[in-house]
């Protein structure tokens, strides 16, 4: 219970340093207006630049947003804090991150809180790699064993422990998860550390299996089932003011969407490459192949309310989640229905 307890800690403390960053920054401007005033410009911060999000970088390369009328600035943020308040201080017109940032800040109290106006994945995009080669893996196997783990409070790590705990694990207990790496160090850590698992985001897993530093044993997004794990979203008074812009926004992502399910890990793969320009083509493909055989992406953007049940669910059995907060509040679906049509 004690672990439970330093979680909610932490993740109180990352709302409220988010909630006062956004307070010292007002004064720098909202990227809000500037948009509106442009007419198509648009700054996208992004979570990770990861494989895992392939439509998005799809629509890009593809060039759906010129399509659609949108100037798209891409800028990467390397952390849903980071993103989240990159969004509330008007740094971002919107936000592409885990949606539970989403539930933080409109808990803390935001006046103008974030809403999600279209979801791109619906399963976890990382995985779990064993320091020694498994066979038959399964996920007793972890029992009293030194894991490398997420933040508190970030998807990643509350999609492992709800895993843990479907299969009878006690992550406060039954396991040792180390939490003080920071996002995207976890790779380098397990490659000069002793630990004996570490989860990971393409391309670290599979760059750890090349180097034989790892093997990759288990895929979060597989055994977790359907979540909704990153979404699109922008303040509430963002999305009032830009209706149109953030339809031709959702328009051009829908086009991405539509083209990953059409088209071949090898095709994807080939189209989002400038992307990636350090990763090689077989390697691309390979982790291509890996998210689309687990059905990662969605075929729509609609952020259900299922979706957001168990998005709750997750937030709650993972104690960081004191009283649950309205879909109707949080979740939009009008700008994905309609470009769904």
């Amino acid at each position: 219970m004690r672990k439970r307890s330093a979680r909610k800690r932490s993740v109180g403390g990352l709302c409220l340093a988010v909630l006062m960053t956004a307070g010292m920054m007002t004064g720098c401007g909202d990227a809000g207006d500037a948009s509106q005033k442009e007419g198509t410009a648009v700054v996208l911060n992004e979570v990770a630049h990861s494989i895992f999000y392939a439509p998005m970088y799809v629509a890009i390369e593809e060039g759906y947003f010129e399509e659609e009328g949108i100037s798209l600035t891409l800028v990467t943020g390397f952390g849903a804090d980071k993103t989240m308040t990159a969004v509330l201080t008007g740094e971002a017109d919107i936000g592409f991150m885990g949606c539970e940032s989403t539930v933080y800040t409109y808990a803390g109290g935001t006046e103008d809180y974030v809403v999600n106006f279209a979801q791109l994945t619906q399963r976890a995009g990382n995985f779990l790699v064993s320091r020694q080669p498994v066979e038959n893996f399964s996920w007793d196997m972890l029992v009293g064993k030194n894991v490398l783990g997420g933040r508190a409070g970030g998807m990643p790590e509350m999609v492992f422990e709800y895993i843990l705990e479907k299969n009878g694990i006690d992550p406060a207990s039954d396991v040792n998860i180390d939490q003080s790496i920071d996002f995207g160090s976890t790779a380098a850590a397990f490659s000069g550390g002793d630990a004996d698992f570490t989860v990971e985001f393409e391309p670290h897993a599979t760059a750890l299996e090349q180097k034989g530093e790892g093997y990759v044993v288990a895929s979060l997004g597989e055994d977790s089932g359907y979540v909704p794990y990153t979404s699109f979203s922008a303040k509430k008074s963002y999305l009032e003011k830009n209706r149109d812009v953030v339809q031709a926004f959702t328009n051009a992502l829908q086009k991405g969407m539509d083209y990953v399910q059409e088209h071949t890990p090898e095709e994807i793969a080939k189209v989002i490459s400038p992307q990636f320009p350090e990763t090689d083509m077989e390697t691309l493909t390979t982790i291509v192949e890996r998210y689309y055989t687990q059905d990662t992406w969605k075929e729509n953007l609609i952020f259900e309310e299922d979706s957001f049940t168990l998005l709750q669910n997750i937030l709650e059995d993972s104690g960081v989640l004191e009283k649950r907060v309205p879909y109707e509040d949080l979740v939009t679906t009008d700008f994905a229905r309609e470009a769904a049509k």
